[in-house]
C-alpha cells in the first residue's frame, strides 16, 4: 500500500490517505524539535502524497497546532484532511509557573481539562485560531480514559458524554465538522462511547497492533456494523515493534516484559524468513482491518519520516501473514493485507 492511497473515512463525507502525519513530536514531546525541522517534515509528508494531519491542543501546550497551521496555511484547504481534539482549554501563563512534562520547550499555556458544552465550544474556536485555518474536518474528545484520568475516569467520561458530546454533535449537525469521535488509549472506552452515542470515528493509541488484538472481540466488529472509522496511533506499541526485541525495548511506555520480548523475537524470525522489516509488518497489519483507514505516525526527523514511508510501502507476501498465524503469533481472525 502506498502512503498516498486514499480510503473512505467510515460513513463521513471524507477520504483520507492511508498514512497520516501525527504531530505529537512537533509539540516537543520529551525533547525539542526546531521550527525548521518541523516544517521540513510536514512539507516532506506533503510531497510524498500524505494529506491527513492529526494534531491536538495538548501537544506542546498548543505548539503542535501552531506549527501545523504554519506549515499547512498556504495549501489548498480542500486538498487535505485535518483533525484536532477538545477536552482541554489553554490559558496563557508564566513559563516559570507551568509544569510542561513531558513536553519540552512548549508554548506558554496552561492545560485545563474542560468537558463542558461551553468549554468545548471555546476550545474548538481556540484551536482554529491557533492554526489560522478556517476549519478542522474531524474533532475528537481527548483523553477520557483510565490511562489519563485514573480514578476520576467514570465521572470524566460521563461529563464528556453529556457536555462535550452535545457541543460536537451540534457542530456536526451544522456542518462545521464532518466527523466527531473519541481519542484515547483504551479500546474499551471507545467501545462504551460508541454504545452510548452516535460517534463517527475513533483515534486509538495502540491496542490494535501485531502484539494486541483484543479489540477484535467486540469493539472493531461494532465499528464495522456502525461504519465508524478507527485511526491507529502508537502502532509500534511505543517502540518495540520498531526497534525489535533489543535490550531496553519499550512496550507501552515501559520496559518490555519477557513474554512480550519472546513474542517479538518470534515475529522477527518470520520477518527474517520473508525479508520483511518488522516495522513494515506492524504498519501494514493495522490498515488491513476494514474499519481502519489510516495509520498515524509521528516522527522527529525527515529521515525518520522517509523511513516510515518506505516501510509502509514495502512489499509483503501473503505467505508472511499465514506463517505468523500458523505459529500462533497472530490471531486467526485478524484481517491481513491481501
Amino acid at each position: 500500500m502506498k502512503p498516498s492511497t486514499t480510503r473512505k473515512f467510515g460513513r463521513a463525507d471524507l477520504d483520507v490517505t492511508s498514512f497520516a502525519f501525527g504531530t505529537a513530536p512537533i509539540g516537543n514531546i520529551f525533547r525539542p524539535i526546531d521550527e525548521e525541522t518541523s516544517d521540513q517534515m510536514i512539507q516532506a509528508a506533503w510531497d510524498s502524497g500524505v494529506r491527513f494531519y492529526d494534531t491536538a491542543p495538548m501537544y506542546g501546550h498548543g505548539l503542535a497546532e501552531l506549527r501545523t497551521g504554519h506549515s499547512l496555511r498556504w495549501k489548498n484547504r480542500d486538498d487535505f484532511v485535518l483533525s484536532s481534539k477538545v477536552g482541554r482549554r489553554l490559558k496563557p501563563k508564566r513559563r516559570s509557573e507551568i509544569d510542561f512534562a513531558p513536553w519540552n520547550n512548549a508554548a506558554a499555556n496552561e492545560l485545563i481539562f474542560d468537558y463542558t458544552y461551553d468549554g468545548t465550544m471555546r476550545a474548538f474556536e481556540d484551536s482554529l485560531q491557533r492554526m489560522a485555518l478556517e476549519r478542522m474536518d474531524i474533532c475528537f474528545i481527548h483523553d477520557i480514559d483510565v490511562f489519563t484520568r485514573g480514578a476520576d475516569q467514570p465521572e470524566v467520561f460521563k461529563q464528556a458524554m453529556d457536555g462535550t458530546w452535545k457541543a460536537l454533535a451540534q457542530l456536526r449537525d451544522e456542518g462545521v465538522v464532518k466527523a466527531i469521535g473519541v481519542g484515547v488509549n483504551e479500546w474499551e472506552v471507545c467501545h462504551e462511547a460508541l454504545k452510548q452515542r452516535d460517534f463517527d470515528c475513533f483515534l486509538l493509541a495502540g491496542r490494535y497492533t501485531l502484539l494486541e488484538q483484543e479489540s477484535l472481540d467486540a469493539f472493531l466488529p461494532l465499528c464495522e456494523e456502525r461504519n465508524a472509522a478507527v485511526i491507529i496511533g502508537g502502532g509500534f506499541n511505543s517502540g518495540i515493534l520498531a526497534t525489535g526485541a533489543i535490550e531496553g525495548a519499550k512496550y507501552n511506555y515501559a520496559p518490555a516484559p519477557e513474554p512480550i520480548l519472546a513474542k517479538v523475537r518470534g515475529i522477527e524470525a518470520v520477518c527474517r524468513e520473508f525479508n520483511v522489516p518488522l516495522p513494515a509488518a506492524a504498519m501494514q497489519f493495522v490498515v488491513a482491518h476494514p474499519a481502519i483507514p489510516s495509520f498515524v505516525a509521528g516522527t522527529r526527523t525527515v529521515e525518520q519520516l522517509q523511513k516510515n514511508l518506505e516501510w509502509f510501502s514495502h512489499p509483503i507476501p501473503t505467505e508472511f501473514w499465514a506463517a505468523l498465524k500458523s505459529k500462533g503469533l497472530l490471531r486467526e481472525d485478524a484481517p491481513t493485507p491481501a
